[in-house]
């Protein structure tokens, strides 16, 4: 029976998502939706959001510290895609969970892994829980067993959509959205994974993003949920 390598799992997703940024994240950026039960369960993971599906690679056997410092500017981003110049919420959350689902070990550091997510993070501090997005990336110990197997993934999205619980905090009041811009959008796709010696497997996706986006720029990645939420 094939030994399975580790790998990059959306079951570990959120798993540094702090109580307070949460709170800004709730409280701050979409303030006026607390009204609606169902957003409020959809950013705090809970409500009728469900774990994403995890039915082929395993998960990390660790996580990065939630006080890990963002990496440098002066790292680089080794094969991390530029951030996408897209003014669409959906389309941009597509193309960031996409990005979040691919890396290459063979030549991309941990380091640079990290530094290239962040380049998509939106630069207002009071709406970015960089610990949701980083917690993504394995600790340095798993992500060198990753590169000494040249473990690498790609992904494929196969659509993206507003939950139906943030549609209807638009719906109940349209101008909520004006404070920061912050929208809620679930990706669905699939990622491939492979590794040496003929090593793969592939697996259905999920993930919920906030993401803002602000008139007449583009968007940026503001935080991944802990949960996903149809």
């Amino acid at each position: 029976m094939r030994k399975r390598s580790p790998s990059l799992s959306l079951s570990s997703f959120g798993t540094g998502w702090s109580a307070t940024r949460r709170i800004a994240i709730v409280t701050t950026a979409v303030a006026v939706l607390l009204a609606v039960a169902g957003v409020v369960a959809l950013l705090t993971g809970g409500g009728n959001g469900h774990q994403a599906p995890d039915t082929s690679a395993p998960a990390p056997t660790g996580s990065p510290s939630s006080s890990e410092a963002p990496p440098t500017p002066s790292s680089g981003s080794g094969s991390v895609p530029k951030p996408a110049q897209i003014a669409d919420p959906v389309a941009y959350a597509m193309a960031a969970a996409q990005m979040l689902w691919s890396y290459d070990t063979r030549d991309t550091s941990r380091t640079q892994q990290l530094a290239g997510m962040r380049a998509w993070m939106t630069t207002e501090a009071t709406y970015a829980d960089w610990t949701s997005v980083s917690g993504q990336v394995p600790d340095p110990v798993l992500w060198s067993r990753m590169a000494d197997q040249d473990q690498h993934a790609t992904a494929s999205v196969a659509e993206g959509h507003y939950p139906s619980a943030f549609k209807q905090a638009l719906a109940d009041d349209p101008s909520a959205i004006t404070e920061a811009y912050i929208y809620v959008v679930t990706v669905n796709g699939r990622q491939q994974i492979a590794w040496t010696k003929g090593g793969g497997g592939a697996e259905a996706r999920a993930v919920t993003l906030a993401v803002q986006c602000r008139p007449n720029h583009d968007c940026t990645l503001a935080a991944v949920a802990p949960s996903v939420t149809q």
